[in-house]
This record gives C-alpha cells, structure tokens and sequence, in this order.
C-alpha cells in the first residue's frame, strides 16, 4: 500500500536538510530489518556473518570476517562473540581450516531471515520506480564523494 506524500513547493523541498533525511530513513530502514532479524533471534551483525559465509562457504575465518565487516560497525561490535554466538547455536561449524560453513539449521534460518528482508524490500520500494530509487541513490551517493567518502558499492 502506497502511502500518500503531501506536495510541497519546489523551493521548499529543496531548502529541507539531508541529514534529517537521511537519518529519518536511516532510522526507518535500519529499525526495520532489526526487528525482522529480531524475530530469529539475529542482530544485523548475525546477517552479515551468514551471508557471507553462506556466499563463499569455507572461505571465511575470524580474521578474515571481522576485517571485511569492520567497516560497517558503527555499533562496536563484538564479533568474536557473534561467531560464537552462531556456532552455539549449531548455526555455523568450522571447517578443518578454521573457516566456516552453515550448517543446514543455519541455511535454515538465513533463509527465513532473507523472507522476511525481501518484504521489507519490496514495502520499501512501494510506489516507487527502478529509475528513481536509482537516482536516489546516486544523489546520495554523489553526497558522500563531495564530502570525501567511499561511494563505491559495498
């Protein structure tokens, strides 16, 4: 279901701060796919561990799944505690060379998980076309290189 925008002059719109914005969706979008993770018992710390291991199994150990992840920790993560957390669960095993792999249980979950993130997706993208959430992201993305940022896809 589309929700209905009120119309606001052009000038007004374009006086309004991004970082209001931003952070409005920011909250929004981040508050969402925490209380769908919530639901398996995950933290988004949890997501990005299993899909990466469940994209190139037998790859990944501590070392170097806390160095690709690091970037995105704006929580202090504990990711150390994360892993162990999801090979507790029987999640996650480790292979002979110290890397890991799902376990069926934790394809299981990730599926689940995944479920639910493709309808926040596609309620996210309500009413919304391909070329205006692309444009969207470009105009952000054009906003962290002005300000010396990465705005290379992740």
């Amino acid at each position: 279901m589309v929700a209905e925008l009120r119309a606001y002059p052009h000038e007004a719109l374009a006086a309004q701060p991004i970082g209001y914005w931003s952070g409005e969706t920011y909250r929004r979008v981040v508050g969402r796919i925490r209380a769908d993770l919530a639901t398996e018992g995950l933290t988004q710390p949890h997501w990005w561990i299993l899909n990466h291991v469940a994209g190139e199994a037998a790859r990944w150990d501590r070392a170097t799944l806390t160095h690709r992840l690091a970037p995105f920790d704006d929580l202090d993560i504990d990711f150390d505690g994360v892993i162990d957390d999801l090979l507790d669960r029987g999640w996650m095993t480790r292979t002979q060379a110290e890397t890991f792999v799902l376990t069926e249980a934790g394809e299981a979950g990730r599926t689940r998980a995944a479920d639910r993130a493709h309808r926040a997706q596609a309620q996210l993208h309500d009413g919304i076309a391909s070329h205006e959430y692309v444009a969207a992201l470009n105009v952000l993305r054009r906003m962290i290189a002005n300000l010396g940022g990465d705005a290379d896809l992740p």
